[in-house]
């Protein structure tokens, strides 16, 4: 199984001078496109106390020039693998395209003011829902899972408000490199990776052999 990607030519030149311009480019270019389902979500990888990376899918649910942010369980099992190691990667697979972006950095909690006011704009459902998973626990069943969720829908019907649950909130991803991937013909792919030091330095590029 072999795919030929034959796409235009993606050089220094056409590369904005910010990362976070770049990739509002081509998520614009994906979401608007229609060919991808959820282009938000991405790939989320940590590692754990014995050095054992995990990955796991998240939907991505803003951006801007601080970085990159989702929300989850804190106790979950990628919560407590940053708040150990906040060393975090990224993964956009935007195969239709054949196109990813990659990114690399590290992860602190967003404050508790943000994670409320994102959590008012979840479906009522979804609210439920993040009281209901102990997310990364073993549950006895599915009946058990779903008992929860019904005793919390009596307890907050439809239209009434559902707090913010404590051990829920958001991490933002602050980008030390993200790495731009178009797919070329022959293997010979476009990786050009914008890296910095430090969050106060100035980006440079470079480009990677594919």
């Amino acid at each position: 199984m072999r795919e030929q990607y034959r796409s235009e030519d993606f050089t220094e030149k056409d590369l904005a001078a910010n990362p976070m311009d770049q990739f509002a480019h081509w998520f614009r270019q994906v979401a608007g496109g229609g060919a991808l389902h959820e282009p938000n979500a991405m790939v989320v990888s940590t590692v754990g106390p014995g050095g054992r990376p995990s990955s796991r899918t998240v939907l991505l649910k803003h951006y801007d020039d601080r970085g990159f942010v989702f929300f989850t369980n804190y106790g979950s099992r990628k919560g407590r693998e940053l708040t150990a190691n906040p060393y975090v990667s990224l993964l956009f697979p935007w195969h239709p395209l054949a196109r990813q972006v990659i990114v690399t950095g590290t992860a602190a909690r967003v404050g508790r003011e943000e994670t409320v006011a994102y959590f008012r704009t979840r479906p009522h459902g979804s609210q439920l829902g993040a009281w209901a998973s102990d997310q990364s626990t073993v549950v006895g069943s599915r009946q058990e899972l779903t008992a929860r969720y019904e005793e919390l829908a009596a307890r907050y019907p439809e239209g009434e408000k559902v707090p913010a649950p404590p051990q829920w909130g958001g991490f933002r991803v602050v980008p030390d490199a993200i790495e731009f991937w178009q797919g070329r013909e022959n293997r010979l792919h476009d990786r050009l990776r914008y890296v910095r030091e430090t969050p106060a330095a100035d980006w440079h590029v470079e480009r990677l052999c594919p």
